[in-house]
C-alpha cells in the first residue's frame, strides 16, 4: 500500500502558495502531478491502488471497461499507466483550435465501447466531463472516472463512479472572493489550460 501524500510531497507535486487553477478558481494548494508522473515507478505506485480497486470491481461485474481515455495534458500519462496496469488500450482527447475537447490522431471509438476517464487532478470535473462528452459524442459509454487527486469542495458532482488515489479538502475561492487576493498575494498559474 503506497502513501499518496508522501509520494506527492517527495516528488514536489504538492505545492503551497496562491494559485490560479485551470477552473478559474484560486487556491492555497496546487497539485502539479507532472512532477510525480516524471517518475514511472512512483506513478505506477500512486496509480496501483486505483488499478487494483478497478480490477476487483471488474471481476465482481460491478464495472465494465474496454479502454482508458485521458484529457490532454494532465490525463495522458495517467490514462497510459492505468491502461498498462489494467491491460487495456489508452487514448487521449485534446483541445482543437476553438478549445473544444476532441478525439483525433487516428483514435477510434466503437459504438457502445466502455471507457474509464483518467485524470491527474479533479477540482470541478470540467476537463473530465469534456473528455467524457467527446467520447460519448462518438458513441462510446463512460463507465467511471479515476484520478490521482480528487480536490473537489463537495458541491461539484461527478456523474460516474469515481476512483481517486487521494481525496483532499483544499481551500479554493472564486476569483472575486479570494482570501489570498484580499491579502495582496500575487497568484501563480502553473496549469496548462488558457483561461
Amino acid at each position: 500500500m503506497s502513501d499518496i501524500n508522501s509520494i506527492l510531497k517527495e516528488t514536489g507535486a504538492m505545492l503551497e502558495g496562491h494559485f490560479l487553477l485551470t477552473s478559474g478558481r484560486h487556491s492555497d494548494r496546487y497539485f502539479q502531478c507532472a512532477k510525480l508522473l516524471q517518475y514511472p515507478d512512483k506513478a505506477a505506485a500512486a496509480l496501483g491502488e486505483i488499478a487494483e480497486k478497478i480490477k476487483t470491481d471488474i471481476a465482481s461485474k460491478k464495472l465494465s471497461i474496454e479502454a482508458v481515455v485521458g484529457p490532454a495534458m494532465g490525463g495522458i500519462i495517467v490514462a497510459y499507466e492505468l491502461a498498462r496496469q489494467l491491460g487495456l488500450p489508452a487514448l487521449f482527447t485534446e483541445r482543437d483550435d476553438s478549445g473544444t475537447m476532441i478525439l483525433r490522431r487516428g483514435f477510434e471509438v466503437k459504438p457502445g465501447q466502455k471507457f474509464l476517464v483518467a485524470e491527474d487532478v479533479i477540482t470541478t470535473g470540467k476537463s473530465s466531463g469534456e473528455c467524457a462528452a467527446a467520447i460519448e459524442a462518438l458513441g462510446g459509454k463512460i463507465s467511471a472516472i479515476a484520478c490521482i487527486v480528487d480536490r473537489r469542495s463537495g458541491e461539484e458532482k461527478i456523474n460516474w463512479p469515481l476512483y481517486p488515489a487521494l481525496k483532499v479538502q483544499v481551500e479554493n475561492w472564486d476569483a472575486d472572493n479570494c482570501d489570498l487576493c484580499k491579502k495582496g498575494l500575487p497568484a501563480v498559474k502553473p496549469g496548462s489550460r488558457k483561461i
